[in-house]
């Protein structure tokens, strides 16, 4: 695919990086060169990745592999963490809940602390309807490290769900596909409404493919909306374009690429290189 020519500086919240050759999870896997070599062609210059969820899986090996396929890559690592609890709110989830108890697949307080001390990380990702959500030892710990949480927001984890168990905390928080996924407008609508009662929300642009949600969240909030791909299941090409061809201002566009991230997750600032 040609390259786009654009004007802009883009950095990516939302990128998948598979570690070990032939193994998978939900998405589409292509080597570290691929992605590399896509996010180039869409004129991104750096891009978050992590590890693909997996259900009862530790994330231990595959995060190192991410932080390892990140040097000397414009990638930045972002561990990924799961928890006991069901997203769900029904009372026999809440039940279940109360009962569930860590397994050895389970992210502990302990290796929240790891990755939040090791250089290699900058943050982490949760995707609450395969990982579930952290207990309330692992978000203590969340919040005394202080670094940004990218979770996926949508039909299994609603606006209503992460507000009660994510957005009221102190760390950084941003929600991936606008709290919509799969292109529900509804609830992507939902998560724009809640950006006025919450502080250090912010949302991604990742498989948002309706133009009505992405201009009303940039001329309403836009220092709130950061550029996501959802490479590789989607090409960045797609994703930049989507972005490009919206009825805002050059100064929004500038906000939703990068400026808004920089000021979140000093890492993607420019003088960070």
């Amino acid at each position: 695919m040609l390259e786009l020519e654009h004007g802009f500086r883009v950095v990516d919240v939302n990128a998948r990086l598979t570690p070990a050759p032939g193994k998978r999870g939900r998405g589409l896997a292509i080597s570290p060169d691929r992605l590399e070599r896509e996010l180039h062609q869409a004129g991104i210059v750096t891009a978050v990745v992590s590890p693909e969820p997996a259900p009862e899986t530790s994330y231990v090996g595959p995060n190192n592999g991410v932080a390892r396929l990140s040097v000397e890559r414009p990638f930045v690592a972002f561990a990924r963490i799961n928890g006991t609890r069901s997203p769900e709110r029904d009372p026999t989830s809440r039940l279940r809940n109360a009962v569930t108890r860590r397994q050895e697949w389970h992210t502990t307080p302990r290796d929240v602390e790891r990755y939040a001390y090791d250089d290699r990380f900058h943050g982490f990702t949760l995707d609450p309807a395969v990982d579930g959500l952290p207990d309330e030892e692992v978000l203590a710990v969340l919040e005394d490290v202080d670094l940004p949480l990218l979770v996926t927001g949508g039909i299994d984890a609603p606006p209503e769900t992460l507000a009660e168990t994510i957005l009221d905390r102190s760390f950084p928080v941003v929600v991936a596909h606008f709290g919509g996924h799969p292109l529900d407008r509804d609830l992507m609508h939902e998560m724009i409404d809640r950006l006025e009662h919450v502080d250090d929300c912010y949302l991604d642009t990742s498989f948002v493919r309706y133009r009505e949600p992405l201009e009303r969240a940039l001329l309403e909030h836009p220092d709130r909306v950061f550029f996501g791909s959802g490479a590789p299941a989607c090409h960045p090409n797609v994703a930049v374009m989507e972005l490009l061809t919206l009825d805002v201002s050059e100064d929004k566009l500038i906000r939703a690429f990068s400026k808004n991230v920089a000021r979140v997750i000093d890492v993607l600032a420019p003088e960070s290189g």
